[in-house]
């Protein structure tokens, strides 16, 4: 077999490949010999057709099965000793030659096309320098916390002596008639909570059900913008009939030391609620800080290297993306198939991000080479365990689900580039300095 290697990319690479005459005539002879044994050739008896009479008889049958047997090796051989790391399936191309008309007399030659992973010369990845900034902390932030602990164990208390107004929740059974648009399902629905003047609610619920008391019955127009979240109600107007069934008021408890004491038996006062509060944002301040200095650190080794990297990974990984921005607004309530959303300019930014994510990854895998960092099985268990707690399963149910995305091969590759990114944190050179909020950056010169 004689085989060229053409350099069309670091990432594409094309084999021509030859069979020599001797190696196809003895597949053609040895497959025409099995339909000889096989075949049912009318005026000669099973298995006893010559081998001439076979051969045109089931011409383009034996020649797909010649093709099927060499082709295969003879691209793995090919792949093989030319040392490619290929990825994907080879894309086959048979050269168009009378060899394949004259199949068993002549060579026969094809083009292999194989995507491989591109040779990554590590440049500098340790001294990288590196700016932290920590989020200050401040009492309105501590201040805030704990509203929305107060929030958290507000209770709701009927009112008896005043019709509902703002801020109050009114809970209400609503029939609903489409106008206009009769072909439409009626809408019945059982004591539903409306927080009136609250985010989400509109304004014409606020409006009609402002000044009800319990057991009063109101009827109203509620006209949806075009922008309605839910596209089943979305610039159609529909007649409710509201039967109102309670009004309550949100009472927030007082800030004292009985409060913060049912909170958890770690409060005894206010002052050590505060405290811990304060503790816990600062905390969550130095991991976000940790965080964002990780970001800037992959983002220069990045820049300082630049190479090209295969186009299905980019491809698998820019789908991985994409099936993960359609997750999030399902479960937002928007509808992914709304003909507003520019679907084709999405997947060109995503792409692009997709691209970062396959060169950093390729170079976090190299530096883990580079520096032989391995993972135990032991650390592999560890992050099972994680991530079971987090995910609140059992461990088989994890396994389970890693099992369809590689298994504990993907978990150890994940810890591997964990441990090269801590060791880029570790050797990198980094400058502590003041906060700067996010618009105020460009003015500093920061990106």
């Amino acid at each position: 077999m004689k085989t060229e290697l053409i350099d069309i990319s670091p990432t594409r690479k094309e084999i021509k490949i030859e069979v020599e005459p001797e190696v196809v005539r003895a597949a053609f002879d040895r497959i025409s010999d099995r339909y000889a044994r096989q075949a049912s050739v009318p005026g000669f008896r099973r298995g006893h057709a010559p081998r001439a009479v076979v051969r045109t008889r089931f011409k383009s049958e034996i020649r797909g099965d010649v093709l099927r047997e060499l082709v295969p090796d003879a691209v793995n051989n090919a792949i093989e000793k030319h040392e490619l790391a290929a990825i994907g399936e080879p894309d086959v191309r048979l050269d168009t030659n009378e060899a394949l008309e004259r199949i068993g007399e002549d060579a026969i030659s094809f083009h292999v096309g194989v995507e491989v992973l591109p040779k990554v010369e590590l440049g500098k990845y340790k001294g990288i320098e590196a700016t932290r900034r920590i989020r200050p902390v401040t009492d309105e932030d501590t201040n805030r916390m704990m509203e929305g602990l107060r929030e958290a164990s507000a209770a709701l208390q009927p009112v008896e002596d005043r019709p509902a107004e703002s801020g109050d929740t009114v809970t209400v059974s609503f029939q609903g008639k489409f106008i206009g648009q009769p072909e439409d399902e009626d809408i019945n629905v059982e004591d539903v909570d409306v927080t009136l003047g609250g985010a989400g609610v509109q304004q014409e619920f606020t409006n009609h059900l402002t000044g009800v008391g319990a057991d009063d019955e109101k009827t109203f127009v509620v006209d949806y913008p075009e922008d309605f979240s839910s596209k089943g109600l979305a610039g159609k107007k529909v007649e409710y009939k509201a039967k109102v069934s309670a009004v309550r008021v949100k009472e927030l408890p007082e800030v004292d030391d009985e409060w913060a004491k049912s909170l958890g038996d770690e409060f005894d006062s206010v002052e050590t609620l505060r405290t811990k509060i304060r503790e816990d944002l600062e905390k969550r301040a130095g991991a976000e800080a940790d965080n964002r200095l990780r970001s800037e650190l992959m983002r220069k080794l990045l820049e300082a290297h630049q190479f090209e990297v295969p186009e299905s990974m980019v491809e698998h990984q820019t789908q991985y993306r994409l099936e993960s921005v359609v997750r999030d607004m399902v479960e937002r309530g928007i509808d992914p198939r709304s003909q507003e959303l520019n679907w084709e300019g999405a997947r060109e930014e995503l792409k692009t991000q997709a691209e970062e994510d396959v060169r950093g990854s390729m170079l976090l895998e190299r530096i883990a080479e580079e520096e032989q960092i391995n993972v135990s099985t032991e650390e592999i268990e560890a992050e099972i365990d994680a991530l079971a707690q987090a995910l609140r399963q059992s461990k088989e149910q994890v396994r389970g689900v890693l099992t369809k995305d590689g298994g504990e091969r993907s978990i150890a590759n994940r810890l591997r580039h964990r441990k090269a990114l801590d060791l880029l944190r570790e050797n990198a050179r980094v400058t502590d300095a003041e906060w700067i909020e996010e618009n105020n950056k460009k003015d500093e010169g920061e990106e």
